[in-house]
């Protein structure tokens, strides 16, 4: 809920979408962030904007004034009748005690302790010292517990992301998503765990990029590219120097920029000689990196980079990249899906950006039959037992070759005109629910 509030009464967490008046009275270069610092809290506080608006559900809420029912009442049932004239309107939650917002609080508060906690690891390596596992440890800990009871909340706060804070931020993101396809594959806990340190150190490299070229806002040298290619390894060398670092932390560090076809760096590995920890990791930094802000570009939609990666050919691991997308519940736009019920559909495009919402797709195929039915326009919630999407097709393995064509007919409202299909069709990924 948007609430307008006196400066005065902004405080640490609040998430600000607008201030009042001229942009030139407010102290910021932008107008939509969440208060994480004393410091900005200050300069808010200390301007001269006549008013702020907040977003309750993005941070902190405006601390409500009691009913006047809980208050000590002097004369017992005098106000009875004035206060239940207050009383919150049947239907509307307390802030207080709404879910949505209590997650929101935690996940904004964990996000904070990790990201000062990767600038304390940060801070140490630059000095020469040994990464301090005991902190990455506690980070990786608390944030498999948070992925284990909503990690849709905790991803959409790394996404609000600084150009001071990008570095710390991305690594937290790329641990919570990396936990979340280890989890979704079905592997071991002491697995996810080292998946997820794994991400968190990942780009410890870049420590070595000098400022000026980390955050330049053109286009980057030749010269300026080779410093920033060299970061894998630089990373891997500072890891290795550190005691008790597990071989999959040192292997995605080192190996995160490969590519499947062979075109990636440091060395050009193809296909298997890439990891399926480095695969993992080169598909949850991607995906993080065109998901936020950055001084040289605009964050793109979690769908506009899922369409984008997946017509990449070559570039990711296909199979965990579908395994992201069912994590996720976004799925990129055009893409053949299985449904629980034995349909198959094409994805649609999302009216507006968000994790874990609802996917708008048309199911046009019965895949236990293998015939085509009439098309049908759907949306499935997350979470829906009832309905899901259980993995991600291949075209060709259902006798769909020109795929192009026949996304065509269907978003016409055609039954699309299948010649031959396949009768024992593969599907691309498997599901992690079935």
């Amino acid at each position: 809920m948007l609430r307008k509030i006196e400066r005065s009464e902004v405080a640490l967490g609040m998430f600000i979408v607008q201030f009042g008046g001229s942009w030139f009275n407010h102290p910021f270069w932008r107008s939509r962030f969440l208060i994480e610092s004393g410091g900005d809290l200050e300069k808010v506080r200390r301007s001269s904007v006549p008013w702020v608006m907040i977003d309750d559900e993005l941070g902190v809420a405006m601390p409500q004034p009691p009913l006047a029912s809980d208050a000590a009442d002097p004369e017992p049932g005098h106000h009875s009748r004035i206060a239940s004239s207050r009383r919150r309107p049947p239907g509307v939650r307390s802030i207080r005690h709404d879910p949505a917002i209590a997650n929101r609080r935690r996940a904004t508060a964990l996000v904070s302790r990790s990201k000062d906690a990767m600038r304390r690891v940060y801070d140490d390596v630059r000095m020469g010292w040994s990464v301090n596992r005991a902190g990455v440890d506690g980070v990786v800990e608390e944030i498999v517990h948070t992925v284990g009871e909503d990690a849709k909340t905790l991803l959409s706060v790394t996404r609000l992301k600084t150009k001071d804070d990008y570095t710390y931020l991305h690594s937290v993101a790329v641990c919570t998503l990396m936990i979340c396809i280890a989890r979704h594959r079905g592997l071991d806990e002491a697995t996810v765990r080292d998946l997820g340190l794994a991400g968190l150190l990942h780009d410890i490299g870049k420590i070595g990029i000098p400022d000026p070229i980390l955050n330049k806002p053109d286009r980057l040298t030749d010269p300026e590219f080779e410093i920033v290619r060299n970061h894998p390894e630089h990373g891997f060398q500072l890891l290795a120097a550190s005691p008790g670092i597990s071989p999959t932390a040192l292997d995605v560090c080192r190996h995160h920029h490969e590519k499947i076809d062979g075109t990636g760096y440091p060395f050009g590995l193809s296909g298997d000689q890439i990891s399926l920890a480095a695969r993992m990791g080169a598909v949850c930094d991607v995906f993080d990196a065109l998901t936020s802000q950055r001084i040289y570009k605009q964050a793109w939609s979690a769908q506009a980079a899922l369409t984008r990666m997946w017509r990449w050919r070559g570039h990711f691991d296909r199979e965990m990249l579908a395994d992201l997308m069912l994590v996720l519940h976004v799925f990129a736009e055009g893409l053949l899906v299985k449904l629980s019920d034995g349909r198959l559909a094409l994805t649609l495009a999302l009216a507006q950006d968000g994790i874990g919402q609802s996917v708008p797709l048309v199911a046009f195929h019965c895949g236990t039959r293998n015939a085509p039915i009439t098309p049908r326009r759907l949306r499935i919630r997350s979470g829906d037992a009832d309905l899901r999407v259980t993995s991600v097709e291949d075209p060709s393995d259902w006798g769909f070759a020109d795929w192009d064509n026949i996304r065509a007919q269907i978003l016409a409202g055609q039954t699309p005109v299948i010649s031959q299909p396949k009768q024992t069709p593969l599907r691309l990924v498997r599901s992690g629910a079935d």
